[in-house]
């Protein structure tokens, strides 16, 4: 019966560890909108000073 609570504690954990990982897995936000509006905003920036300068 030892042997059994010994195997029976590895495999609780790795119950709990796929809950946890399914739990957080869940909560995740699906799209890339405010990175992307990010990234134009400082692609229009980069843009804007190097527009004038005439020189590499």
């Amino acid at each position: 019966m030892g042997a059994l609570t010994w195997l029976l504690i590895p495999f609780a954990a790795a119950v709990g560890a796929g809950a946890w990982g399914s739990w957080i897995a869940r909560r995740r936000h699906v799209g890339d909108g405010p990175e992307l509006a990010g990234y134009a905003r400082f692609r229009e920036a980069m843009e804007k000073s190097h527009s004038g300068s005439g020189t590499l």
